[in-house]
């Protein structure tokens, strides 16, 4: 998700501020790629290899917004890049997805094998928690903040859980609009949710200040939804990473299918004037948060 231009955007390098912050701190939380095991440890870090990092930039903007320094809140955003990576690694499994490819490159199942994809996956859940635990170390989150976060970091795994779930459930149904946004609040929006909420509650962000960033990862978190299933109906392997129109292929339930593709772009757009309106209500500066919403709508990948 970059911008095409020849000087990065101010977006870029938050994204790769992140990126190379928490690549460098994610080691500790992995098992090792040596030893007896050392298969597990490879393919958890193939499967982290490639991504976009946007949830981790989300907590570390919401912490700076609310004043805290972004490196603080490290180690949860680590514990977001591990549980994301996590659900891609299970959604790509023969069982549900069936997909050999992600981020650019084979999927962990058909990089190693399928009990090794499993299990992988299950090493970042494990993961993910531990790194959201060891933020309680950083002397500004102490424990009493943190606990929350973890709270929430647990129910927002479990929306993800009941989201796929459902979504497995309700292929070849006919369209169903509630269905559908049961399925994307869960699935999707709720991890984007969870990351704003967990930057701001970590930086000890006011009710007000909580619940605008609420309501932007909320919005957020649905516009990527949508745009990803528009990219279903009109991209190609090459940009995307991974295959396309499996959605269709599958019959399961995305915007333009039960909205058709104009409806699902009106929606997307509908998405995007929440998440500004929301930006409103939160502390300067604003810039990236605007322009997060316009690269969501906008994205080809």
């Amino acid at each position: 998700m970059s911008e095409s231009s020849s000087a990065p955007s101010a977006l870029d390098l938050a994204l790769s501020s992140a990126a190379s912050t928490v690549e460098a701190a994610l080691d500790r939380y992995l098992p090792p790629a040596s030893g007896p095991a050392s298969r597990l440890g490879e393919a958890v870090r193939h499967s982290l290899g490639g991504g976009k990092f946007v949830r981790p930039m989300l907590v570390r903007m919401a912490a700076e917004t609310f004043g805290l320094p972004p490196e603080a809140v490290t180690p949860a955003a680590c514990a977001f890049e591990l549980l994301h990576t996590a659900t891609l690694v299970h959604d790509d499994l023969p069982a549900i997805d069936d997909a050999d490819l992600r981020r650019g490159r084979p999927s962990a199942h058909a990089a190693f094998d399928e009990p090794t994809a499993i299990l992988a996956g299950d090493a970042m859940i494990v993961a993910a928690f531990a790194a959201m635990a060891d933020q309680a170390r950083v002397p500004v989150t102490p424990p009493a903040r943190v606990m929350p976060v973890v709270a929430e970091f647990a129910l927002a795994t479990q929306a993800v859980i009941a989201g796929e779930l459902v979504d497995i459930l309700s292929e070849k149904a006919p369209p169903d609009a509630d269905l559908l946004v049961f399925i994307h609040t869960h699935k999707t929006a709720s991890l984007i949710r969870a990351a704003v909420r967990a930057g701001a509650m970590l930086a000890g962000a006011s009710a007000g200040g909580l619940a605008a960033a609420t309501a932007y990862g909320e919005s957020v978190g649905l516009l990527f939804q949508v745009t990803d299933d528009l990219l279903d109906v009109t991209g190609d392997v090459e940009a995307l990473g991974k295959p396309a129109g499996l959605d269709a292929a599958a019959g399961k339930l995305t915007y333009p299918g039960v909205f058709g593709y104009d409806g699902a772009v009106t929606r997307a757009n509908e998405l995007a004037e929440a998440a500004r309106a929301a930006v409103t209500k939160l502390p300067s500066p604003s810039d990236l948060w605007l322009a997060l919403i316009d690269l969501i709508l906008t994205r080809r990948t």
